[in-house]
């Protein structure tokens, strides 16, 4: 994964990154709320040690001699004898070993300074603790050092050379010391992201779903020879879109993604162009049919002449697709019970898209489609027209497999965000094992939108503009050139001035290219 995967991930997941991230805020403070306060009081005391002189050689002896003391009186703070004396003292009931653990002796570096912090559940236990403390601490070393002062032989009294003298009384605090409640959020706030951060990046690896052409390209060497967008104007009743349609209008991506399919199959191989292709899918909800009927009707408009078959003989649909005469079709032509002029149905104004249907439903789909009849059916179509089959899927049955073997090739149409890439790599091998071949691949329903869009913005919506101008030529309003009007469409989409002149262009074109194979 790239840094351009790692945003795509983010931008895919983000709701959920979010959402994890607020859970972690939500639990890091119901687990502060939940949490008792505790407050912290600090005191302090000196280590100083007395003497007679005041020269600086007796000051600095003093001060090592008391500074020398300091892990002597560090053990003491940390003894229960202490524990026990502030017990007393403050009439607590709680046992010493407990009373310890509440209360920290320190001892800041190159200093004859004792610090002690006290933790209570109050602010003034927590500061009578720690006054308490120093005074206990104070009263253990004068018992060990036999008294704060001494009598000699000679009945002088003698005072002790280190002694243990307060600084300051605890001062009560203000705000509890725990639970941190800003630390707590934030540790909760940066968990959640890493937690939402791993879940986005297990989801993205463990997906195994097609929603990319790189995806295709990279995995199984084969190119994607369109990308359709999803259309919310597809219906049940209405899977054709119109192909006369401008930037303005809801349908002109996927018109504008049909002629591109268009144009990859016209020049997929300019040696060798294919004239008879079979349009199958992994799996059945694809969107196969629906895409075989538009670019049949896409391929007319350029003046192609197109032959659409229905070979889906389990479940047949592009009669209902075209709203034309079901019943007689393509079994009919193979059984001869009918001519192949019977069953082709024009569609459209122009006459050059013919549509055959599935006809009867019969009980071998495959040994028919596999027959010498279809082979030679085939043949006589594809000498005039460019033929397309819509195929039943290859991963269910075999009846693709078998008509991609008779054909030039097989386009697969995959669902963006449906398909598997091992659901695609099936539907490949079943291809490899009869030896046809699969032209490329589809894409469908690719969204508009999001991390997982095609790339390329259609009309106004997206920012990019190129129509027609209002004026006949010259100028505009605005004093720039004006491009010319537009002359009126036909049925198909194409000015109805120039509709004869591509069509005839298109035959010449093609006449020429027979005759530079042969």
């Amino acid at each position: 994964m790239d840094l351009r995967d790692y945003f795509r991930v983010a931008r895919t997941h983000w709701i959920a990154i979010v959402l994890c991230a607020i859970l972690g805020v939500a639990l890091a403070a119901g687990v502060t709320l939940l949490q008792p306060r505790v407050y912290t009081a600090d005191s302090s005391a000196t280590v100083s040690a007395s003497g007679q002189g005041e020269d600086l050689g007796t000051a600095v002896l003093g001060d090592q001699l008391a500074k020398s003391r300091i892990t002597s009186y560090l053990e003491i703070g940390r003894s229960r004898a202490v524990a026990q004396y502030a017990i007393d003292r403050l009439a607590l009931d709680v046992s010493a070993e407990a009373l310890v653990q509440r209360v920290s002796v320190s001892n800041p570096l190159d200093s004859a300074v004792i610090v002690v912090n006290a933790s209570a559940s109050t602010p003034e236990a927590a500061r009578d603790l720690a006054e308490a403390w120093i005074a206990g601490i104070a009263d253990e070393v004068e018992n060990r050092s036999g008294g704060s002062q001494t009598t000699n032989e000679a009945g002088e009294t003698i005072t002790p050379v280190v002694t243990l003298v307060g600084i300051d009384s605890a001062v009560l605090p203000t705000s509890p010391s725990s639970p941190n409640t800003r630390q707590a959020l934030v540790i909760g706030f940066v968990g959640g992201l890493v937690v939402g951060a791993a879940y986005a990046l297990l989801k993205s690896l463990l997906d195994r779903r097609i929603r990319r052409s790189d995806v295709v390209e990279k995995e199984f060497g084969l190119p994607v020879v369109g990308t359709i967008p999803i259309s919310k104007a597809m219906t049940v009743s209405n899977r054709l879109i119109s192909v006369a349609t401008r930037a303005e209008d809801h349908d002109f991506a996927i018109a504008e993604s049909m002629r591109e399919l268009r144009t990859n199959l016209q020049f997929m191989d300019v040696d060798h162009p294919p004239r008879v292709i079979v349009m199958t899918s992994p799996l059945p909800g694809d969107g196969k049919s629906s895409t075989i009927a538009n670019l049949a009707a896409t391929l007319a408009v350029s003046g192609e002449k197109v032959v659409i078959i229905d070979a889906d003989l389990r479940r047949p649909t592009l009669s209902k697709i075209f709203h034309l005469v079901g019943g007689v079709g393509l079994t009919d032509v193979l059984i001869g019970r009918a001519d192949l002029a019977d069953v082709l149905q024009p569609y459209g104004d122009t006459g050059r898209l013919m549509v055959m249907g599935a006809g009867l439903i019969p009980p071998n789909p495959s040994e028919l489609l596999g027959s010498q009849a279809m082979k030679s059916l085939l043949d006589e179509l594809s000498r005039e027209a460019f033929v397309l089959i819509d195929a039943p899927p290859l991963i269910p049955v075999t009846d693709a497999a078998i008509l991609t073997a008779k054909t030039d090739g097989a386009l697969i149409v995959v669902g963006a965000g449906k398909t598997t890439t091992d659901e695609l790599r099936r539907a490949i091998q079943s291809l490899q094992r009869v030896k046809g071949r699969a032209l490329g691949v589809i894409l469908n329903r690719v969204p508009r939108r999001g991390p997982h869009a095609n790339g390329y913005g259609y009309g106004n919506k997206y920012g990019y503009k190129y129509g027609y101008s209002s004026s006949a030529g010259g100028t505009d309003a605005s004093g720039t050139d004006a491009a010319p009007a537009p002359l009126p469409l036909d049925a198909y989409g194409i000015p109805a001035s120039t509709s004869a002149e591509h069509s005839a262009e298109d035959a010449g074109l093609r006449r020429s290219r027979r005759q530079t194979n042969v």
